[in-house]
C-alpha cells in the first residue's frame, strides 16, 4: 500500500489518528487508539522479554523525561544535537537538508558540512518543494531540543529528553548499588523522547515527540565475554561502507564470524545476531527486506565508534527506513557526566580493576516499528484484508462471538471472561454477520477467533465445543472450551532469547 492509503486504513481502524484532529491536527504529533496503544504495548513487551531477557544483570527502569540544562550541555547535545535546515526564500519554508537532497543524495547528509550541502544543492539545481522556487538558503545549524522554562522564576533551563539513553546514563551509578555490582550490567528505558523536526513527514518516521525503547549495555572493553558460539553460523545482511562506496545499495550476507575476522569486536557482532533475529523471528520482517546499514565516521553520531543502522525496506514509503540500531559508544557519555557532574563514575568490579566503563547501544523505535509492521504485515487477500500480526502482538489476540446474539450471549460472555481471567485477551463481538465480524478481526490482526453456536450450549457430543478459527488458513475447528487456554496461551507468548 502507498503512504496515504494505509494512514487512511489505520485512522479508520482506531489505530492512530493526527493529535488535536478536531483542530486540524498538530504537526509531528499523533494520538493511539484502542487497536494502536494494545499494538505498541504488545510491541514493547516482546522488546523487554527479548533485550531485558538477554542476561540476569539486565533491568528495566522509568527515568525522568526533563533534562536540567547541565545534563544536556554534558552530553553534548547542546552543541550537536542539530539538523541542517534549508530555508526557502520565496515562501519562507523550512526543510530537513535531508528533505531536498533525498532525489539526489538517498544515503542521506551526514557528515557533510553546510558548504557542500549547499553546493549539491546548486549542482542539481534543486528547487523548493512547496512553491518551485530555486531561491533556497544555505543551510544552517538547527537544535532539535524542545526548551523549558524550569521552576517558579522562570530563570532556570531545562529540556525534554532529546533520547532516552541519558536516563540510563544519569542513573548508572545508582544502578551499580542497587545491583550486584559487576559488570556487564545492562539498564533498559522504554519511554518517551522529542525532537522539535523542522519538517515532520512520514507520518511516524518524523515526529516531534515518540517513543523509543534502548538498552545501554555498561562493560569493561578488555572483559567483555559473550557466548559467540551461538551467533558465530548466523548469517547477517550487511551492506558495509566499501560496498556502499562502491556504488551497491543491496545488503550481502555475511556470517558472524566473517565480520570478526573484518576487525569488528566479537561482543558488537554478537548483539547485532540478536537485533538481527529479534526483527527477523520476533518481529518476523521478511529477512530478504532487512539491511544492516553500516554508517562511515563522517556519518556516524558524534558519540559513536561503530555504528549499524537496521534496516527494513517499506513499500509505503518507497525504500529502506531505519528502525532500529546497535551504537559502540565508548567510554564517551559517563567520561562527560563525570566531567560535567564533578562525579567519578569509575566503578571497581568484584576482582578487577578501577575502570571507566564502556556502552554499547541497542536502540529500536517503537513508533516506526508500529508503521513497519503495518506496512510488512496488512495486505489484501482476495476481497478481504489481512493483518497477519504474530499472534502474541496482536492487539486483540482472541475474538469471541455468539452465532444468534440472543440465544448464545450469556455462553460467549461467560467464556470471554474466563479467558481473561487466565491471562489470554478477548473482545467480545455479536454486530452483523459472522462473515462481517470475522473480516473485523482479520483487518484488526486478530489470529483467533471463537464462535459459540447451538450445539455448544446444547446437549450431546458437541456440548461446551466451540469452533476455533484461525486467521491465516481460515481452517476451522471444533475444540472443547476447557482447553482453550492450554490451546491458545503459548502461542500468545513473545519469544525469549538463551539467557548469557
Amino acid at each position: 500500500m502507498k503512504s496515504d492509503e494505509l494512514f487512511a486504513l489505520l485512522r479508520r481502524r482506531g489505530v492512530l489518528w493526527p493529535s488535536a484532529e478536531i483542530y486540524g491536527g498538530a504537526q509531528g504529533l499523533y494520538d493511539y487508539g484502542p487497536l494502536g496503544a494494545a499494538l505498541k504495548r504488545r510491541v514493547e513487551e516482546a522488546w523487554a522479554a527479548w533485550f531485558v531477557g538477554l542476561s540476569h544483570d539486565y533491568y528495566l527502569i522509568q527515568p525522568a523525561e526533563i533534562l536540567p540544562e547541565a545534563v544536556v550541555r554534558a552530553s553534548g547535545h547542546l552543541e550537536n544535537f542539530t539538523d541542517p535546515e534549508i530555508t526557502c526564500e520565496n515562501c519562507h519554508t523550512a526543510f530537513r537538508a535531508e528533505t531536498i537532497l533525498e532525489k539526489v543524495r538517498p544515503e542521506g547528509v551526514d557528515g557533510l558540512l553546510p558548504t557542500q550541502i549547499a553546493e549539491i544543492v546548486n549542482s542539481h539545481h534543486l528547487k523548493c518543494p512547496n512553491c518551485g522556487s530555486p531561491a533556497l538558503s544555505v543551510p544552517r545549524a538547527f537544535n532539535l531540543m524542545f526548551a523549558l522554562d524550569f521552576g517558579v522564576s522562570g530563570k532556570e533551563r531545562a529540556y525534554l529528553a532529546p533520547e532516552t539513553a541519558q536516563g540510563s546514563y544519569l542513573s548508572f551509578a545508582r544502578m551499580w548499588d542497587v545491583g550486584r555490582r559487576a559488570l556487564p550490567l545492562g539498564v533498559a528505558v522504554i519511554g518517551k523522547a522529542y525532537r522539535n523536526e523542522i519538517a515532520p513527514r512520514q507520518v511516524l518516521f518524523r515526529m516531534r515527540s515518540f517513543t523509543q525503547a534502548e538498552l545501554q549495555i555498561f562493560f569493561d572493553p578488555a572483559h567483555f565475554l559473550v557466548p559467540f558460539e551461538r551467533a558465530r553460523d548466523e548469517k547477517l545482511p550487511v551492506l558495509r561502507v566499501p560496498r556502499r562506496e562502491a556504488g551497491q545499495e543491496s545488503p550481502e550476507w555475511v556470517g558472524a564470524a566473517e565480520l570478526v575476522a573484518s576487525g569488528l569486536p566479537e561482543f558488537y557482532v554478537y548483539h547485532l545476531v540478536h537485533v538481527f533475529r529479534f526483527f527477523r523471528d520476533v518481529l518476523r520482517y521478511p529477512a530478504e527486506r532487512i539491511r544492516l546499514f553500516e554508517k562511515s565516521d563522517q556519518e556516524r553520531a558524534f558519540y559513536n565508534r561503530i555504528q549499524f543502522d537496521v534496516e527494513v525496506h517499506l513499500e509505503s514509503l518507497n525504500g529502506f527506513k531505519e528502525l532500529g540500531a546497535v551504537h559502540y559508544r565508548g567510554d564517551y557519555d559517563l567520561g562527560r557526566h563525570s566531567e560535567g557532574s564533578g562525579r567519578d563514575l569509575s566503578v571497581t568490579p568484584t576482582g578487577g580493576s578501577k575502570l571507566l566503563p564502556h556502552v554499547l547501544e541497542l536502540t529500536f523505535g517503537v513508533d516506526r516499528n508500529v508503521w513497519g509492521l503495518a506496512d510488512t504485515h496488512l495486505a489484501k487477500d482476495g476481497e478481504r484484508t489481512v493483518w497477519r500480526l504474530p499472534p502474541y502482538l496482536a492487539p486483540v489476540p482472541v475474538g469471541v462471538f455468539p452465532l444468534i446474539a440472543k440465544e448464545q450471549a450469556p455462553y460467549a460472555l461467560a467464556l470471554a471472561d474466563t479467558l481473561a481471567a487466565a491471562g489470554v485477551r478477548t473482545q467480545y463481538d455479536d454486530a452483523g454477520t459472522i462473515g462481517k465480524r470475522y473480516a473485523r478481526m482479520d483487518e484488526a490482526g486478530t489470529p483467533y477467533c471463537l464462535t459459540v453456536d447451538g450445539p455448544t450450549v446444547a446437549d450431546g457430543p458437541e456440548h461446551d465445543t466451540v469452533t476455533l478459527r484461525d486467521r491465516d488458513s481460515k481452517a476451522q475447528e471444533r475444540v472443547r472450551a476447557a482447553d482453550l487456554v492450554a490451546r491458545l496461551r503459548p502461542a500468545l507468548e513473545p519469544p525469549r532469547p538463551a539467557r548469557s
